[in-house]
């Protein structure tokens, strides 16, 4: 073989893989940007009937383009708390079975008589043109999909080309006639080609592709190819479990139940394929489909006997794990038991494997900013107490600074997630919740330094033998519990999305300004009569200034959800 020949061959399909595996990055985020919030509606109609799950799995994958996408967002999700372990291995199910609509989508090849891979080209032309120069996003991300579908059929086209010198090549044809399935060995080893193969391509979507291409040219006959098929579909746990690591041990069992129930399969697949491949054959073979009138040539009847067998044995193996979901729930608890202080604590739940669906991540960060303000509002629940019994000390004083310093990190792990989400392709909205989600958390997180301040302040007067009048302390508590309230009237409007009931928020902002003024004012005429100490007095005008910082963070929050 040449050295010109060579480099042709391998730039063909190495770079007919690239554009393959970019096109269904570009497809599955313009689906996903198209469906929005019906990704969302998907998985949240998740319950513990195993039929419903399964479903979701399925329509999420016919989103996302990519079951392993799917399995790394339920791994996300089951560590983040939003999902069971139960409802998890339902969804993988169903994912299992979306997954085989892109194998459906190469075998499309077969129908319009080879055209499709040919026009995968002027598709991505087309539609690019409309990618770069609408300004509608929804046309924009429309055109993403198509181009992305282009993409794959070009990356298909150009790997055909690529692989068909191979029919005359005595060394390769040697090579490939070591992966016979003949034997029960030759079957084992054709199944862990195609599992390693699947495990450093990171998409069954793409080997799959890979073996129809080669079986159309007549590189490896169809025996070759089913059990390359079988090996495919244990390789793409690969991504699911390398997501799991340094996750709760939760979403390890989510990965893990993947994987178990993939390499079952392929137990009850390897010896249907050894002793029934005849019989298979009269089924799937490109000589009996192509006596039914479906197919014109072997080569086509090859990629959609592939097709058949790939959707038949993900459907047969969903059907005999379905019943089993809660006994393979409660042998993973078993494979990986609870050890508690083993795992890393997480101050919030969410997890990169969300950041695959943003439509999803952003609404996880959503809750997450509510739990900030939730802490929040306990802090000055607490902080009450506390003034109310004028003793600024003790565990209730110490939980308050904990989670402030809690709250702190929290932030931190937001932003960064958010950060990451938005880096990436996401939709208008997506990108305009994650910036308001990046000040809110900002916001939140002020408004706890503010509460950990006075709780030092008023420490240390205590510490100091120092103490405030009646009169500062009534005001004080009055001004808090305007505050207090105000905080919580603007935590229920972020928890609801109601842009309505911020009508107000900057009156009411105003009126909490002027009581602080009228406090202030009253606190200094009246200084020299109460005999107050400076450090007395210090502390009740800091004390003002700090609600006021509150409320103008809480405004600030306000304003955000209007998009002021």
């Amino acid at each position: 073989m040449t050295e010109s020949l060579t480099f042709t061959l391998i730039s063909n399909v190495l770079g007919g893989l690239a554009i393959f595996l970019l096109g269904m990055k570009y497809m599955s985020e313009g689906m996903q940007a198209i469906a929005g919030n019906r990704l969302r509606t998907i998985i949240r109609a998740v319950t513990d009937n195993r039929l419903m799950a399964c479903g979701a799995g399925f329509g999420a994958t016919c989103i996302v383009q990519s079951s392993s996408v799917t399995t790394v967002m339920v791994v996300g999700m089951v560590s983040a708390g939003l999902m069971t372990l139960t409802q998890s291995i339902g969804v993988i199910l169903g994912a299992d079975i979306g997954t085989t609509i892109t194998a459906w989508i190469v075998a499309m090849d077969v129908f319009v008589r080879g055209g499709v891979l040919i026009f995968g080209l002027p598709l991505v032309g087309l539609s690019g043109f409309f990618y770069l120069f609408s300004k509608n996003e929804k046309v924009r991300f429309a055109a993403m999909m198509v181009m992305g579908l282009g993409m794959v059929f070009f990356g298909l086209y150009l790997m055909k080309a690529g692989v068909k010198p191979l029919r005359t090549m005595d060394e390769f044809q040697e090579w490939f006639s070591r992966f016979t399935p003949d034997t029960l060995l030759g079957v084992l080893g054709c199944v862990a080609a195609g599992a390693v193969l699947t495990g450093v391509v990171q998409s069954s979507s793409a080997t799959v592709g890979i073996t129809m291409v080669l079986a159309k040219d007549g590189i490896i006959n169809m025996e070759t190819a089913l059990a390359l098929v079988i090996g495919e579909n244990i390789g793409t746990t690969i991504t699911a479990f390398l997501a799991s690591l340094g996750t709760s041990r939760n979403a390890k069992r989510a990965a893990y139940a993947h994987v178990l129930i993939k390499f079952a399969g392929a137990l009850w697949a390897i010896p249907v394929l050894w002793l029934g491949m005849k019989a298979l054959l009269k089924l799937l073979g490109p000589e009996s489909l192509m006596e039914l009138s479906i197919i014109e040539t072997p080569g086509d009847g090859a990629m959609l006997g592939i097709a058949i067998f790939h959707t038949a044995f993900n459907v047969l193996n969903v059907s005999l794990f379905i019943p089993l979901v809660g006994v393979v729930s409660r042998l993973m608890m078993k494979i990986v038991p609870e050890r508690p202080g083993v795992d890393a604590e997480h101050l919030t739940y969410l997890d990169v494997g969300l950041l695959a669906t943003p439509a999803v991540g952003i609404q996880q960060s959503h809750d997450e900013i509510e739990r900030m303000g939730e802490t929040v509002e306990e802090m000055l629940g607490d902080l009450a107490v506390l003034l109310k019994a004028g003793k600024i000390e003790g565990e209730a004083a110490k939980s308050i600074l904990d989670r402030e310093e809690k709250l702190d990190g929290i932030q931190r792990e937001v932003v960064t997630f958010l950060s990451s989400l938005l880096s990436g392709t996401v939709a208008h909205e997506v990108m305009d919740r994650g910036r308001m989600q990046l000040r809110l958390a900002d916001e939140y997180e002020s408004i706890s330094d503010y509460i950990a301040r006075i709780v030092k302040m008023h420490r240390k007067l205590q510490r100091n033998d120092g103490t405030l009048t009646g009169q500062s302390m009534k005001r004080i508590l009055e001004l808090h519990d305007r505050v207090a309230k105000y905080v919580a009237r603007i935590n229920e409007a972020v928890r609801t999305g109601e842009a309505d009931a911020m009508a107000d928020a900057k009156t009411e902002a105003d009126q909490i300004t002027d009581s602080m003024k009228s406090f202030r004012d009253e606190h200094l005429e009246n200084f020299a009569q109460e005999q107050a100490s400076p450090l007395s007095s210090l502390v009740f005008t800091d004390t003002l200034t700090a609600y006021r910082r509150i409320r103008s963070h809480t405004l600030n929050i306000a304003q955000a959800l209007t998009r002021e």
